[in-house]
């Protein structure tokens, strides 16, 4: 069984979606510091990249083999992939796709439905 959160594309969504990633840690029994950090930083990336009042989806579940583990999954209607940047050190964005990697046991994204999601499994 998976939660679901619709949301629009401003600012306060990624609160939002990090109120809504804890509780379903929280319900599955698992810490939910880490699975808010990933959520914040994939709703910040899709509400940078949207366009008007795009909708963002972020649906979050018990992976099915490891149910100690989370599955976020964030939709938004950009159909373009994450592409990992080499910030300087000045730099106040472009370091998603390093965090990510560095907290997430494993990411990736897929197509959806003229867009794409964008997921993470966390413990």
């Amino acid at each position: 069984m998976s939660d679901t959160l619709v949301l629009k594309s401003f600012p306060q969504s990624i609160k939002q979606a990090r109120d809504f990633v804890g509780c379903v840690a929280g319900r599955c029994g698992l810490d939910d510091y880490v699975p808010r950090l990933v959520v914040s930083e994939l709703v910040t990336n899709a509400w940078r990249h949207a366009e008007g009042n795009d909708d963002i989806v972020v649906r979050a579940f018990p992976a099915q083999d490891a149910p100690a583990q989370l599955v976020i999954e964030v939709w938004d209607a950009d159909p373009r992939p994450p592409v990992q940047c080499d910030p300087d050190d000045c730099d106040e964005s472009g370091r998603g796709i390093l965090l990510l990697t560095s907290v997430a046991l494993r990411w990736g994204t897929r197509p959806s439905g003229g867009g794409k999601v964008v997921f993470a499994v966390v413990t």
